[in-house]
């Protein structure tokens, strides 16, 4: 099964309003704002794309819609971003995936390298990092750095980061699914 754009806006439609968890914006907003902050720092049309469905996982895993805690309050790196992978693959290219499939060890990576990116990081997200593997050594950092699309997942994980303004107004989905039909595979 590959997810399309009409099935993608119905996942956002039926699951989007669910809290983002621990954080003051819902799924649907998160992945607005991160999508904005893409758009506003000229990204191309492949990584706005990806900065939209790098959480698609999390909207993909029913129970997260019933959870009273998020899962890292439970204990459970629930993998999120491998979660939607399958399910793009026959919709969009590499350059959309894998931003999408490294962005978690991209906040390790930035972690091991940026001595001020873990003070930035929310309660939620502290948690996620220890149960995702915890920050990069050297060498795991070195072959990430060296990695094809290190320098787009960094990318969106500082705009992931950035993506939790409560009330921040940002275009509709309908503006961001225009974006990723242009990318879309035919």
């Amino acid at each position: 099964m590959t997810l399309d754009l009409a099935e993608i806006a119905r996942l956002f439609a039926e699951r989007g309003g669910v809290a983002y968890a621990g954080e003051p914006v819902s799924q649907l907003e998160h992945a607005l704002q991160c999508a904005w902050l893409a758009e506003q720092a000229g990204a191309g049309d492949a990584l706005v794309t990806a900065a939209l469905l790098h959480d698609l996982g999390h909207l993909l895993i029913a129970e997260h819609q019933t959870l009273s805690q998020s899962p890292t309050e439970l204990g459970i790196d629930d993998r999120h971003q491998y979660i939607a992978l399958p399910l793009l693959r026959g919709a969009f290219d590499v350059e959309v995936r894998e931003p999408i499939r490294l962005h978690v060890d991209a906040k390790r990576y930035l972690c091991a390298t940026r001595p001020d990116y873990f003070s930035k990081l929310s309660p939620d997200s502290v948690r996620s990092l220890a149960l995702q593997g915890g920050v990069m050594d050297a060498e795991a950092a070195s072959r990430f750095a060296a990695h094809r699309w290190a320098g787009d997942a960094v990318r969106l994980r500082l705009w992931d980061e950035e993506a939790k303004v409560e009330g921040l107004k940002t275009p509709p989905l309908a503006h961001f699914l225009s974006t990723a039909a242009r990318v879309l595979l035919r």
